[in-house]
């Protein structure tokens, strides 16, 4: 997601950062401290979560000591769902994974949000050359206003490279829809999904829709 960093930024002088001397041999190790843990911010819209998302969440959990997962709000952009369902829907999600921790900010660059909660690196997720391209320039962006923050990509596995929030919200309306977005949500939030995009038992309008979010103006298969 483009996390409100599509602002100028002004480039900082860099920093050449100090190596510590080797430790001798035979020195005993000493077990990493908590401010030397390896702390991750993983943040996005999650506008839904997807199962996208879990994927990288999973994978962040396991190469971190902690993940804190980041719900971002942004005054200038317009969700389908609200902060209180997206933290629950990440709740939902990820219970059973005891080192991610829920958060969330509003009006930040994402580089400055690692730094206020000491998190060293930050997480983000390449599915196609369009997000290679971006996140490359986002990368050395992060690393001008603060090289002490490391970028560290993932990609994806191929069958849900392309599942994203606004995809599994474009789904929503042909016939059968309800049985289509379960391949790609998480299961503790299907349901909450399918009731929010129902009225009365009877889907919402491709129109009404697009009056819920920008994200709603993918084409649908039904040729609408």
């Amino acid at each position: 997601m483009r996390m409100f960093l599509n602002r100028a930024a002004h480039r900082v002088k860099r920093r050449v950062p100090v190596v510590d001397n080797p430790r001798p041999p035979g020195d005993s190790v000493a077990m990493p401290s908590a401010s030397r843990q390896r702390r991750a911010v993983y943040a996005g819209s999650f506008d839904p979560i997807t199962s996208g998302h879990m994927h990288m969440i999973r994978a962040g959990a396991r190469l971190f000591d902690e993940l804190i997962v980041a719900v971002g709000i942004n005054p200038e952009k317009r969700y389908s769902f609200s902060i209180e369902q997206r933290l629950a829907f990440v709740r939902k999600s990820t219970a059973g994974i005891r080192n991610v921790t829920l958060a969330h900010f509003e009006n930040m660059f994402l580089v400055d949000y690692a730094r206020k909660v000491k998190a060293g690196y930050i997480l983000r997720g390449i599915r196609n050359p369009n997000d290679y391209e971006y996140e490359r320039g986002m990368r050395h962006i992060n690393e001008d206003m603060n090289p002490d923050v490391v970028t560290v990509f993932l990609i994806p596995p191929r069958e849900i490279s392309e599942v994203s929030s606004s995809f599994v919200k474009g789904l929503v309306g042909p016939r059968g829809w309800e049985k289509v977005v379960r391949d790609y949500l998480p299961p503790p939030i299907c349901g909450d999904f399918v009731r929010h995009f129902t009225r009365g038992g009877k889907s919402l309008s491709k129109t009404e829709k697009i009056l819920r979010g920008p994200d709603e103006n993918m084409a649908l298969s039904d040729g609408g």
